[in-house]
């Protein structure tokens, strides 16, 4: 048994950018154990699997500990390789998700554009140990969706936090996003999530469903251009659409082969 296999690197024009990820189509669905073993011996933040349907795919994410509820990366890495290596001839791509609903993607010239959903954060007391995890500098903000969201005064308090991942992997959410207003960009972030086993996300897509409503508000604008300042980097192009957000970014393909049982 031979199980299809791409890499593609996600929320960038140049390879060895963005956010990696591996995409498995299926004929059908394996177990979930394998699933899960496959995404441990891929060792990136998500591999994502997807099954054809009769309105477009079944999704699901995978990170090297458990499945995951969203993945933007991964979506957007799997309609790359839908349209580029698998002859997907529509200009739009519907994924069908356990957790999400249907997220739908479509390309737009040299980027493609995913519709999620919004999850604005709210403000939280925070939990013993958070802020002390990331920085020695006071938040001015936090705040909690699916994960915690601490709001910094200025990007170089972004760039130089320095978590102490494993108080982070303590806390009682998938992971940890920092942001702040940007110099050149309307904001930028950074995402931890050691608990998944990803230290730090390099772009996180999920992290700007609760980020574009959030700065939206603040700057009192719907589109927005952003960056995620990991080491690899990544450029999204965002706007808030009432209860959806919508991501654009671009995605290089890195490897295709195939997994042997």
């Amino acid at each position: 048994m031979t199980i299809p296999i791409y890499q593609a690197d996600a929320f960038t024009d140049k390879l060895f950018g963005g956010n990696p990820a591996a995409i498995c189509p299926l004929e059908k669905w394996l177990p979930d154990e394998t699933m899960q073993k496959i995404a441990i011996e891929n060792n990136l933040a998500e591999t994502a699997f997807f099954v054809k349907n009769e309105n477009g795919y079944k999704l699901r994410w995978f990170t090297p500990e458990y499945e995951i509820d969203l993945c933007g990366h991964a979506t957007l890495a799997s309609a790359h390789i839908l349209f580029t290596e698998l002859g997907h001839k529509d200009a739009e791509i519907h994924f069908e998700t356990i957790k999400a609903g249907i997220l739908t993607v479509k390309k737009d010239g040299d980027k493609y554009t995913m519709d999620f959903p919004s999850r604005p954060p709210i403000h939280i007391d925070p939990p013993v140990g958070l802020i002390e995890a990331l920085s020695e500098k006071q938040p001015v903000e936090v705040l909690r969706s699916r994960d915690y969201f601490l709001v910094y005064e200025s990007e170089d308090d972004i760039k130089d936090i320095a978590p102490d991942f494993f108080a982070l992997s303590k806390m009682d959410t998938v992971g940890v996003i920092v942001t702040a207003h940007g110099k050149k960009v309307d904001f930028v972030s950074r995402f931890f999530a050691p608990g998944a086993g990803i230290p730090e996300d390099p772009v996180t897509g999920s992290a700007h469903c609760n980020l574009i409503p959030y700065w939206a508000e603040k700057l009192n604008k719907t589109q927005l251009h952003a960056y995620q300042l990991s080491a690899r980097k990544g450029e999204l192009w965002c706007e808030l659409k009432g209860d959806r957000v919508l991501m654009s970014g671009k995605a290089v393909t890195y490897l295709k082969g195939g997994i042997f049982f």
